[in-house]
């Protein structure tokens, strides 16, 4: 590693600083330098040292060069973003592993272009081996389609993945050509000459209407005898032995003891309120009034996008089914089309809504949403306020046929930390979920359904994260019966046939699946001697049954009995096939007699 000067550096210092090639990482005593090369000295587990040594130059020419930013305020609406697979004060969404930080990039650059119209630009530094996930690629289509020239990507090309090499190794016109072929304006360079990154660097910021990406050649193990460019090091500590000898050899390559400050943000970023966001009226609904909520949650969403004009919508290629395309109708502007490419929507959404630029609401297909988990996952651990519809869940879908029908969602997004699940029965309920999601802080999740259903709930009812309605009940109660969505009104008509003999149930309207209104659930099972029966339009597995179980497990007198689908679905009409799957107001009037004769 060579710390050497530059024609790039204006006050005539090197612009090389190890802060970013991080030597601290050989060996478990670290010397962390901080951005004003203060030197702090930590014991701390260290796995990764050769991976960082390959970008370290590329590192140290955006951080003190290229990119502007104020140190003092990492989350600085102004300042240029940087995207990397760590989770760092200045990285605003931890990307995790693989493949979710283009997308991520991609929403912050978009949001700068179109909706803040401002002067910060989004660089992401990526591995060779990170390029073979679809996801980035996804991305990479995305950017060139909407010329998001204020987005710089970064391909590390250090030849070696986990386990080897790379199929392409150092084939740098390998990347080079798909770059292109994807419509970006690219440049190749030599990633350990600094005069050379400071130059493209320069010249990405120069190139109007394309995305950039900068192909540049490096080597693990970068600058350390013996372990350059050699296989078997990924994820490996430095012996404690070498660590000491390792550090001595990169600092005697350091040119300058001098503070590295970086330019300042251009401040042109707009101020932006997204904070108690309300509605301007109140639901236009009737009771009796036969709505789909997949339709209601289209009209929700144009009428928040009226209440705050950074309310913004992606969409999946489906909102004509999703019925977004309401609110694009009446905010274009605002609306973003990320076509069949879910992970990609999901990471741009998670880009949109960093640091609090836009209250963003990403809809697709609740079973497309699979796919994209892995970058749902990282919004979570992120804590990103970003807000997912799934439409079309359950075999209430009908016709579409099983691989449209969404019946494991609910256990998907229950895993998710902090993740708020609304599950709306009407469309007064499901516009008051929409409001309700726009403030709350975390990830929410919006199940809707396909078939029309009737409006329950009168426009003056309120709602509340984690708290359930009581639709039915009387002293007499035999049994509490949970449901949510299509499934409440199976309820509500056994509720109807059993009164006819004379046997009562109590149901309940869940809303809100996480977080559960426990204290509803237990007070009911104890007004109807302990007698719960929940029915889902999901599988089993992770659905509204075994969170409701885990809600009442310590209470022994307490039993629980679940309906749900527990085979796989076939197509059909909706309403025979959830008299076909058991939760079907039939099963549920024999579910209830067959628990009051046990």
């Amino acid at each position: 590693m060579r710390w050497g000067r530059s024609q790039c550096d204006k006050d005539g210092v090197g612009v090389c600083h190890p802060l970013f090639y991080r030597p601290s990482a050989v060996g478990r005593e670290q010397r962390r330098w901080n951005l004003g090369g203060r030197r702090d000295f930590q014991l701390l587990p260290s796995r990764h040292p050769i991976s960082c040594s390959s970008s370290a130059e590329i590192m140290s020419v955006l951080f003190f060069y290229i990119m502007r930013y104020k140190q003092s305020d990492p989350g600085n609406p102004d300042n240029d973003r940087f995207v990397l697979a760590k989770r760092l004060s200045f990285v605003d969404v931890a990307t995790g592993w693989l493949g979710q930080g283009l997308g991520v990039a991609c929403g912050m650059a978009y949001t700068g272009k179109y909706f803040d119209r401002a002067s910060y630009r989004v660089f992401c530094l990526m591995s060779d081996g990170e390029s073979s996930e679809g996801s980035v690629w996804e991305a990479m289509a995305f950017a060139s389609y909407y010329s998001l020239d204020n987005l710089v990507a970064i391909f590390d090309v250090n030849r070696l993945g986990h386990s080897g090499a790379l199929h392409a190794e150092h084939c740098i016109d390998i990347y080079q050509r798909r770059c292109e072929a994807f419509g970006w304006n690219t440049y190749v360079v030599d990633g350990r000459d600094v005069e050379a990154l400071c130059q493209v660097f320069w010249q990405a910021s120069q190139v109007k209407h394309k995305p950039t990406a900068v192909v540049a050649k490096t080597f693990k193990g970068r600058g350390t005898p013996s372990i350059e460019d050699a296989e078997s090091w990924h994820g490996k500590p430095m012996p404690r032995e070498r660590a000491d000898a390792i550090i001595k050899l990169i600092e005697s390559q350091i040119e300058t003891s001098r503070n590295l400050d970086p330019q300042l943000p251009i401040e042109d970023s707009p101020e932006v309120n997204i904070t108690d966001v309300r509605m301007t009226s109140p639901p236009d609904y009737r009771v009796g009034d036969k709505i789909a909520t997949r339709k209601a949650c289209g009209l929700a969403l144009a009428k928040l996008g009226y209440a705050n004009n950074r309310v913004v919508v992606l969409d999946g290629d489906t909102k004509y089914s999703t019925f977004s395309e309401i609110f694009n109708k009446k905010y274009p502007e605002r609306f973003i089309e990320c076509f069949m490419a879910e992970q990609n929507m999901v990471s741009v959404a998670l880009g949109c809504a960093s640091r609090g630029r836009t209250i963003a609401f990403a809809s697709t297909f609740a079973a497309f949403l699979t796919r994209a988990f892995d970058h749902i996952r990282i919004g979570g651990l992120s804590e990103s306020n970003i807000n997912i519809i799934g439409s079309h869940c359950g075999v209430s879908v009908g016709d579409n046929g099983a691989s449209q029908m969404a019946l494991e969602d609910i256990a998907m997004f229950r895993t998710i930390p902090k993740c708020t699940i609304f599950y709306p029965t009407d469309a007064v309920s499901t516009e008051h979920a929409v409001a309700l999601a726009a403030n709350a802080k975390g990830m929410c999740f919006i199940r809707t359904t396909r078939p029309e259903t009737m409006v329950i709930y009168t426009p003056q009812e309120r709602f509340e994260i984690g708290q359930a309605k009581v639709l039915r009940h009387c002293v007499s109660d035999k049994v509490t019966v949970i449901g949510a969505g299509i499934t409440v009104y199976e309820a509500l008509a056994a509720a109807d046939e059993l009164s006819k003999q004379d046997i009562f149930i109590r149901v309940i309207d869940l809303f809100t699946i996480k977080p559960l209104d426990v204290a509803t659930i237990i007070s009911s099972a104890k007004a109807t001697e302990g007698r719960i029966i929940t029915v889902e339009d999901h599988y089993p597995q992770g659905g509204i049954g075994e969170a409701v179980r885990a809600a009442v497990s310590m209470d022994p007198d307490i039993q629980v009995h679940s309906l749900a689908v527990s085979v796989v679905p076939q197509s059909g009409k909706s309403e025979e096939l959830l008299d076909m799957y058991r939760i079907s107001a039939r099963h549920i009037i024999v579910a209830v007699k067959c628990m009051l004769l046990n």
